[in-house]
């Protein structure tokens, strides 16, 4: 084993000699780390916790017991492939968590920093998921989805397999997701239901930001136009911004799981 100073392992756990452990590294009773595993400064790992071959977990993570990180995924075209969960720093991965591993489509699962993996998460294989994620309880995860950036998901919802959700947008819990989410707004049931308002004033966004988002769903989302034309109209026709920028940037790469649409068609946006 590969262990940095201060590594402190419990008698009762099982590390691999092939695994690499930074400085000040806990590995909590009865937890398990099997071969080419790296756990980067400072990481916590607490009790009956199993870390599987090719997990690579970044600094100052915790992992509460009776989470499974790194194990195969499931997924019948999986043939033994060498493939990886790449876990951010800073990570919080609670209790009976499960991160499997990649598939040769991508060849890893992503988790960025600073994100918060709640209770009975499922992320499946080839997942990606930003930075300042808020995961709730027992949320499960299909494969290929991806997540961007400060994103909030309540707690026992369902997300499609290569479901795409944007930035800053949060998804109400018990919600069934089967389409993409742009973002900076609020999801219900696969509806949208207006702007992520209370969550990105808390960001720091300002009033001006806030009618800037309101001004392009207007036109994407109650101008009946068709999609193609109202993303025309929000280029030529507003002002130039960060937000329109990202708006634009994810419809305009286009969507594997179609759109999101308003429960209502004239529906105001908030």
């Amino acid at each position: 084993m590969n262990a940095a100073v201060g590594v402190d392992i419990h008698p009762t756990a099982v590390v691999s000699p092939d695994a690499k452990l930074g400085e000040g590294v806990k590995i909590g009773a009865y937890s398990v780390v099997e071969d080419d595993v790296e756990i980067g400064d400072g990481t916590e790992v607490l009790s009956h916790v199993t870390i599987g071959s090719y997990a690579r977990i970044g600094k100052q993570c915790r992992i509460f017991p009776n989470a499974i990180i790194s194990m195969p995924p499931q997924d019948l075209k999986f043939a033994g492939e060498k493939t990886f969960v790449v876990v951010g720093d800073h990570t919080t991965i609670r209790e009976c968590v499960t991160l499997n591993r990649g598939t040769a489509a991508l060849g890893k699962t992503v988790i960025g920093s600073h994100c918060l993996l709640m209770a009975y998460t499922h992320v499946a294989h080839d997942c990606i998921i930003g930075d300042h994620a808020v995961i709730a309880n027992a949320v499960q995860l299909g494969g290929h989805v991806e997540i961007e950036e400060y994103v909030t998901i309540g707690g026992l919802c369902g997300i499609h397999q290569f479901t795409r959700i944007g930035k800053h947008a949060m998804i109400s819990a018990l919600s069934k997701l089967t389409h993409d989410v742009p973002p900076y707004v609020t999801v219900a049931h696969d509806r949208y239901e207006g702007l992520n308002q209370i969550g990105l004033k808390r960001r720091g966004f300002d009033s001006e930001a806030l009618n800037r988002l309101k001004d392009i769903y207007r036109v994407i989302f109650q101008s009946g136009l068709l999609l193609s034309n109202a993303l025309a109209k929000v280029r030529t026709e507003l002002p130039e911004s960060a937000e329109r920028a990202d708006v634009l940037r994810f419809f305009e790469s286009g969507s594997k799981r179609q759109f999101i649409r308003p429960f209502l068609s004239g529906a105001n946006v908030k």
